[in-house]
């Protein structure tokens, strides 16, 4: 028999991605997803798709989830069910029980399958935190100076630590832990791509964070990867930081879109991101608010020369084929490259190189 794959989170933009490329993958047998809710679209069988797919409605937080393992012989789970955002509620408690809990369940169904035998578990570089005092770049083994106090990331945090206790117990699974950076894309549905869609970007005032993203692209491709055994002279077990390759600036991706900036002072700025909240118009979380003060980037070494992937897309392209697929801002992009070439050419030709080298500078 090929591989019996079950998806978590799969009524979720990413997880139905996912079923439609791991469906395709050779020797796949069957696909399995769970989700607390059906997906909003129909599942259609992707051209090329080989494996036959099998949807189950439960909450991962009921041990139901053993039963489904059991039923159709699972011996690799992919958890992508651990978000930021719970579907159809923004109750925060909610969201935590189902990342938190829901995993516990996962992890204690999976630890009772003798034919269990890949973890698969999508996480984030939130993990790391976003402190004043950050180190530049975070590599996998970096311990952070301030773990996350709350919101998703310390979700996160509790969701690798139960994983650790797992591998510890099942050391005959391999156990892959993925930490994405931002993900982004035309169809990406994150909480920072909701406040990079909002007219105006409120930010910090004095602040400039640099940012990382992960094209969606990018993303599928390393869950395929690791869900599938190693290829000859890599390893797909073990953590791994994904993310493009470079950085921006927040003024730089604001540049982009052509949304202009409300710098406002950090007192202000959390009351605003409280009052959003509150009125459900976007997501935006204390967490989020610290990423878009301090800013996080990390290393991929581990993920290009052990993993053995290479992303497609640096972060500048993802930005990009995210940015194109948003509406027209109040500043368009060109006509700002424009005001930005008359001012260099107005100042001289010794401001032009770094005018255009240096379009966005980080404020101290």
């Amino acid at each position: 028999m090929g591989m019996v794959v079950l998806v978590t989170g799969v009524a979720r933009h990413l997880g139905a991605r996912f079923v439609a490329e791991v469906r395709r993958l050779p020797g796949v047998d069957l696909v399995v997803g769970v989700d607390v809710q059906p997906p909003r679209r129909p599942v259609e069988d992707p051209e090329g798709a080989a494996a036959p797919y099998r949807f189950h409605q439960l909450d991962l937080r009921r041990p139901a989830v053993a039963r489904v393992i059991a039923e159709h012989g699972v011996d690799t789970v992919v958890h992508l069910a651990v978000s930021a955002t719970g579907l159809g509620s923004t109750n925060r408690s909610s969201v935590k029980e189902s990342n938190v809990i829901g995993t516990m369940q996962l992890l204690g169904a999976c630890q009772k399958a003798p034919g269990v035998r890949r973890l698969v578990v999508k996480s984030t570089t939130g993990v790391y935190g976003s402190a004043p005092r950050d180190p530049a770049v975070f590599t996998e083994r970096t311990q952070p100076k301030n773990l996350p106090g709350g919101g998703f990331a310390k979700d996160a945090v509790e969701v690798e630590g139960y994983v650790r206790g797992f591998a510890r117990r099942r050391p005959d699974v391999a156990v892959t832990v993925l930490r994405f950076a931002n993900i982004v894309g035309p169809g990406a549905d994150t909480p920072l791509c909701e406040y990079f869609a909002l007219p105006v970007l409120p930010t910090v005032l004095g602040y400039d964070p640099r940012l990382q993203f992960a094209h969606e692209d990018d993303v599928l491709a390393v869950l395929c990867r690791a869900a599938l055994p190693p290829e000859p002279d890599t390893v797909n077990t073990g953590t791994f930081n994904v993310a493009g390759e470079g950085v921006l600036l927040l003024s730089q991706c604001a540049r982009r879109l052509g949304r202009p900036t409300l710098p406002l002072l950090l007192p202000a700025i959390s009351w605003m991101a409280a009052l959003a909240r509150q009125t459900r118009m976007v997501d935006f979380s204390p967490e989020q608010l610290r990423l878009l003060t301090h800013g996080r980037v990390v290393d991929t070494t581990r993920l290009r020369e052990t993993f053995g992937y290479r992303p497609r897309f640096t972060t500048p392209e993802a930005f990009a084929d995210f940015a194109a697929a948003q509406s027209a801002g109040l500043l368009p992009p060109a006509r700002l490259a424009a005001v930005t070439d008359g001012l260099a050419a107005l100042l001289g030709p010794e401001y032009a190189p770094a005018a255009r080298s240096h379009p966005s500078r980080p404020r101290s």
